[in-house]
């Protein structure tokens, strides 16, 4: 499994450890990742995602996985948040439908 958040696409950093007499030495500054269990609002359903803490606070600053995952660009969402963009736009697209027919 990759050290890669689902929705934000953050990954792995590079940089420098620099030692008081400033002898640098390369170095690796990983995400901070965590499963999250994250409700969908229009599918209703539960779905686990290995997400990065900042990620957590934009869905709660955005209002949830469904908008957050309607302004998101595909190139950042790994495959599985894909799927379930695909079927938030289809049940937001039938949702519409049967408001314009009523």
């Amino acid at each position: 499994m990759s050290r890669r958040c689902e929705l934000t696409g953050i990954g792995p950093m590079v940089g420098h450890n620099v030692s008081h007499s400033n002898i640098k030495t390369k170095r690796r500054f990983l995400p901070a990742l965590s499963p999250a269990s994250l409700q969908s609002d229009s599918l209703g359903q539960t779905f686990k995602l290995r997400i990065s803490n900042a990620a957590l606070r934009t869905l709660d600053f955005k209002g949830g996985l469904d908008v957050f995952l309607l302004g998101a660009k595909d190139e950042q969402l790994s495959p599985r948040a894909l799927k379930i963009k695909a079927q938030v736009k289809a049940k937001a697209k039938a949702a519409a439908a049967t408001a314009v027919a009523a």
